[in-house]
């Protein structure tokens, strides 16, 4: 059974940083994609970064490139979220995701999510 559980997440001032981590069980995090959503109150869901798998293959949102890393942890099974420099308008749940056919950034069909974490910048 895989399990997906985020951690990391609470509240900040802009212009500062969190890092959001996902603990998998279940599953090799090396051996499927994985990504990071968000959702914010009243819009839709918005893909954040994906991560594929082999050559690790990273994409990201364009507006979170160059602010936002995703990165894994096969021997923690854990997949994580470097944020710097934070906007107000980065508040949102953060979820994370596993195992998607098509691994896009712009598509939520994962097969697994997490329950989320909260993120919230203030300015």
């Amino acid at each position: 059974q895989v399990q997906l559980v985020e951690s990391g997440g609470g509240s900040v001032q802009a212009g500062g940083s969190l890092m959001l981590s996902c603990a998998a069980s279940g599953l090799r995090v090396s051996s499927y994609c994985m990504g990071w959503f968000r959702q914010a109150p009243g819009k839709g869901r918005e893909g954040v970064a994906i991560i594929g798998t082999g050559t690790l293959t990273t994409r990201y949102a364009d507006s979170v490139k160059g602010r936002f890393t995703i990165s894994q942890d096969n021997a923690k099974k854990t997949l994580a979220l470097q944020m710097n420099s934070l906007k107000p308008e980065d508040t949102a749940m953060y979820y994370c995701a596993a195992i998607s056919p098509s691994c896009s950034v712009g598509k939520g069909d994962f097969r697994y999510w997490g329950q989320g974490t909260q993120v919230t910048v203030s300015s």
